[in-house]
């Protein structure tokens, strides 16, 4: 039997991030029902924080959906977590430096100030009845003592899934072996995996994190995203459904595809 993983789309949120593209109200509406009707798990909509259309967007799509998760996104900061819960998402997903660089060097802060702000973004999320996933970003460049030291803190305080972000792109297959299993060895939390394509190999990466143990893949439609994008949907799919049982076929995706296009074109 074939192990099981999830998908997680962020087209509405990472995707939308790519030149060329500005989506409608309408649009974002239409991507989000029809990637709820073929089987994502989780449907990341965006950001609340960037405005009250968006905000009041995503808690359309909220209140539109029927199998999906509906997650947003937001800054490792109190303020942006109280106004990300307006929308009643079903998961809230807080961003979270954890490498030197972007600690030290671009923060100006400690590891200790980094684990008291997400521990008490967490416990107002957990609060309001709100699951929350933690994304390490730029896992790809950090300390694994320390992520595996900020993982444990995390799961006492009630965290299920972290999502280690490859935020400048620069993982390797055997890089992504080695962290997942190493914090899968040591922590045994839920771990969604989240790459970008800037050595070409976002599929390749999500695919031996899957096989290492993650249990989520985000991908967004046709890999858009920043700089060049994330892991593709459908090539994801397309490479891997041989190990793998998702929920959808790489038929449904193309399917898909073929409905979003003139609304992503742009971007590619």
């Amino acid at each position: 039997m074939k192990e099981i993983k999830y998908i997680v789309d962020t087209t509405l949120r990472d995707g939308e991030q790519s030149p060329g593209i500005a989506l409608r109200r309408e649009d974002k509406l239409k991507i989000a029902k029809l990637l709820d009707n073929v089987g994502v798990y989780e449907i990341e909509a965006g950001i609340p924080c960037l405005g009250q259309s968006e905000s009041d967007c995503i808690g359309e799509i909220v209140s539109c959906a029927r199998n999906a998760k509906i997650s947003v996104w937001s800054r490792m900061n109190v303020e942006d977590v109280k106004k990300s819960l307006v929308c009643k998402p079903h998961i809230l997903h807080i961003g979270t430096p954890v490498s030197y660089i972007q600690i030290y060097s671009k923060l100006k802060k400690n590891k200790a100030w980094v684990q008291k702000n997400i521990l008490d973004c967490v416990d107002i999320s957990l609060s309001k009845g709100i699951d929350v996933t933690v994304g390490l970003e730029d896992a790809s460049r950090s300390d694994i003592g320390f992520i595996l030291s900020l993982i444990k803190e995390l799961k006492k305080s009630g965290v299920k899934v972290i999502r280690l972000a490859d935020t400048v792109g620069v993982l390797t297959p055997g890089r992504t072996k080695e962290i997942v299993e190493t914090i899968k060895a040591h922590t045994d939390i839920e771990v969604e995996m989240h790459v970008h394509n800037d050595l070409g190999m976002a599929v390749a990466n999500s695919i031996i994190g899957a096989k290492a143990g993650a249990a989520y893949v985000d991908c967004t439609l046709f890999g858009i995203g920043e700089r060049t994008g994330n892991c593709n949907f459908y090539d994801f799919i397309h490479a891997s459904e041989e190990i793998f049982q998702f929920a959808m076929t790489k038929k449904q995706v193309r399917e898909l595809e073929a409905e979003c296009y003139e609304l992503l074109k742009g971007a590619m």
